[in-house]
């Protein structure tokens, strides 16, 4: 129980970091707000005695002189999903580097969500970074005349953007799948409202193009694992021998669904994913997927977002493209053209294994 008779600790106060630093308390002040108006080895000197005595900052009645809340916003699609780890961690030990907090929002996948959320957020922080948005271009340029924006996973006219090489990873995805044999891939497409899917779409139609690999999409199917097994259920009824799912989650349900179904990864068909989630290389088999820097990712988007809070312009012409890699690993394999053992995957569709023409293209 607690001890009702002993006083409550005294709360340090800004006062008592001016006596033990034995300077005056607008030094103090001027030391957390405005660190460039106070000598270096003055305000090293306040910052320890603070550390030691226990002195916090309340940034919120600082805002009220300063204009800064030393807050930002991270707005993230889904929390669930792991690819938001390494932005998170990207953003926030460069945020914390400037001395600066992450206020976390989980837009839950849905526009009005985010929308809502980022209104209740916009008048406690002094920037936002957006990552996979799902609002329209100029909602996000609405808010991004209010506060410094930068935008993750996507490109918007006139706000600063940072988004990975798709193009690259998508060509060098589909090179893969040619090299070891398979001449048509289908693409299992993920929630329409992202750009990144669009992207990714539109890059395999114009790799297939030069790769002469027939290109087809079923879906759009929930970016989560349980979509992907919806997806293996569609796909069984229109097989294929190389698939290239939106993300990893979608590929590991896609696996988990084609082997309940009895059906062989790689053996039948070869699964590609995107992201390089932690689970690519803990599911079985290994699953072969396009690498993306996520901490690069959130870490580029913070420092430009804290210089453009510090008053400097923001980069609105081309989009900052991060690289990129394949990483190989058991979910693809050489397409069988020789028959081999007979299989499920080739029984349902005996067209498949003549060499006639897979489904329509769409």
């Amino acid at each position: 129980m607690p001890d009702h008779t002993r006083p409550p600790e005294k709360r340090v106060t800004i006062y008592d970091v001016a006596v033990e630093a034995d300077v005056s308390p607008s030094t103090v002040s001027r030391a957390f707000s405005r660190p460039s108006r106070v000598n270096s080895e003055t305000a090293e000197r306040i910052r320890q005695v603070a550390e030691r005595l226990g002195y916090r900052t309340n940034p919120l009645p600082r805002a009220l002189t300063t204009s800064r809340t030393r807050m930002i916003a991270l707005v993230i699609a889904d929390i669930t999903n792991p690819v938001y780890a390494g932005i998170v961690r990207g953003a926030q030990e460069t945020a914390m580097h400037d001395e600066y907090t992450i206020v976390l929002i989980d837009a839950q996948e849905s526009d009005r969500v985010e929308r809502a959320a980022i209104e209740r957020t916009m008048s406690t922080v002094d920037g936002i970074v957006l990552a996979s948005s799902r609002m329209s271009d100029s909602a996000i340029r609405m808010f991004a005349k209010q506060r410094p924006v930068v935008v993750l996973n996507r490109a918007v006219a006139d706000v600063p953007c940072v988004v990975t090489d798709n193009p690259r990873g998508v060509r060098r995805a589909a090179e893969h799948l040619g090299e070891l044999g398979h001449d048509h891939i289908t693409y299992v497409a993920g929630p329409q409202a992202s750009w990144p899917n669009g992207i990714r779409w539109r890059s395999l139609l114009e790799a297939g193009m030069e790769l002469e690999i027939r290109v087809r999409q079923i879906g759009p199917f929930s970016p989560t694992i349980e979509g992907g097994e919806r997806a293996a259920e569609e796909l069984r009824a229109r097989p294929a021998t190389a698939v290239l799912a939106f993300n990893d989650q979608m590929a590991i349900g896609l696996i988990r669904g084609l082997t309940r179904m009895g059906i062989d990864v790689p053996g039948d068909v070869s699964v590609v994913g995107f992201d390089n989630t932690l689970a690519a290389d803990i599911v079985t088999p290994g699953l072969t997927t396009v690498a993306a820097p996520f901490y690069a990712e959130g870490s580029a988007a913070t420092r430009h977002l804290l210089t453009m809070i510090e008053g400097a312009p923001g980069h609105t012409g081309r989009p900052m493209v991060l690289p990129v890699r394949l990483v190989v690993r058991h979910s693809t394999a050489a397409r069988d053209r020789n028959g081999g053992r007979p299989r499920p995957w080739v029984r349902q569709r005996p067209a498949l294994a003549a060499g006639l023409p897979p489904p329509s293209e769409q």
